[in-house]
C-alpha cells in the first residue's frame, strides 16, 4: 500500500467553484464525444482546451482534496472529512464521475438516483458493464461503512440481468447483510425506471488492521 499523502481540506466556497468547473468539463466531454463540427473547428477547440489545461496545471495539488465537515470526532478530538469530493462515482469535483448523489437512511440503506450519458456507453444505447460495477462497488462500500465497520473491497460479484439504459433515471440501492469481525457483507441493485433490476451485486469488505479512513 502506498504512503498516505497529506490532503488539502476545502471550504464550501472552494468546493462550489471547483464543482462548477468539473460540471463544465463533464459537459465538454459529452460535447466532444457527440460533436459534428469539422476537423478545423475541432483542432481550434483542442488548442483552446490545451491552453485552459495549462492554466489549471500551473498550480497542482499532490492528491485530490477532501471537503472538511463542520463536525468533531469527539473520541479522537480531531476534525473528520465529510466526503471524498474527488471520488470517481460520487465526487462533484471529479469530471469522470456521473456523479451519483447518494443518501444513507436511518436503517442503513444506501440509495440514489442517477442518469448515465453517452460517455458511459458500452453496447449501443446501454451503459458499459464496468461502469455499473464501479457504481455498485461504491454504493456497497457505503452500505458496509454504515455499519460502523468501513473496509476495502475484498470480493465483488455481479449478475447482469438485462442491459442498463442510458439517458434515463436509474435507481441504485444497497444494504449490508451481516458483519463478521472485520468483514462486512452487502448486497445491492441497479434498477431501470420501470422498476426492473438490471444489475445485482454482492460484496465482501474487509477493514484492514490499521485503517485510516475518511467517510465515503
Amino acid at each position: 500500500m502506498g504512503a498516505l499523502v497529506e490532503r488539502d481540506l476545502l471550504g464550501e466556497d472552494d468546493v462550489a467553484a471547483l464543482a462548477g468547473l468539473a460540471a463544465r468539463v463533464r459537459g465538454l466531454a459529452g460535447a466532444a464525444l457527440l460533436t459534428g463540427v469539422g476537423a478545423g473547428e475541432a483542432a481550434a477547440v483542442a488548442r483552446e482546451v490545451e491552453a485552459l489545461t495549462a492554466r489549471l496545471a500551473a498550480r497542482r495539488r499532490t492528491a485530490p482534496p477532501f471537503a472538511a465537515s463542520g463536525g468533531i470526532d469527539t473520541a479522537a478530538g480531531e476534525r473528520r472529512m465529510d466526503r471524498q469530493v474527488g471520488n470517481p462515482v460520487t465526487g462533484p469535483l471529479n469530471p469522470v464521475a456521473p456523479p451519483v448523489d447518494l443518501e444513507v437512511t436511518s436503517d442503513g440503506i444506501v440509495r440514489g438516483e442517477f442518469t448515465l450519458g453517452p460517455v458511459y456507453e458500452g453496447p449501443p444505447s446501454y451503459a458499459h458493464g464496468g461502469v455499473s460495477a464501479m457504481v455498485l462497488d461504491q454504493v456497497l462500500g457505503m452500505a458496509a461503512a454504515a455499519t460502523g465497520t468501513p473496509g476495502m473491497t475484498a470480493n465483488l460479484e455481479l449478475r447482469y440481468r438485462r442491459p442498463t439504459p442510458l439517458g434515463v433515471p436509474l435507481l441504485v440501492e444497497a444494504k449490508a447483510s451481516r458483519v463478521e469481525g472485520r468483514k462486512v457483507y452487502a448486497a445491492g441493485t441497479i434498477a431501470a425506471p420501470d422498476g426492473r433490476v438490471t444489475v445485482e451485486a454482492t460484496a465482501m469488505f474487509v477493514m484492514p488492521q490499521r485503517f485510516v479512513v475518511s467517510k465515503y
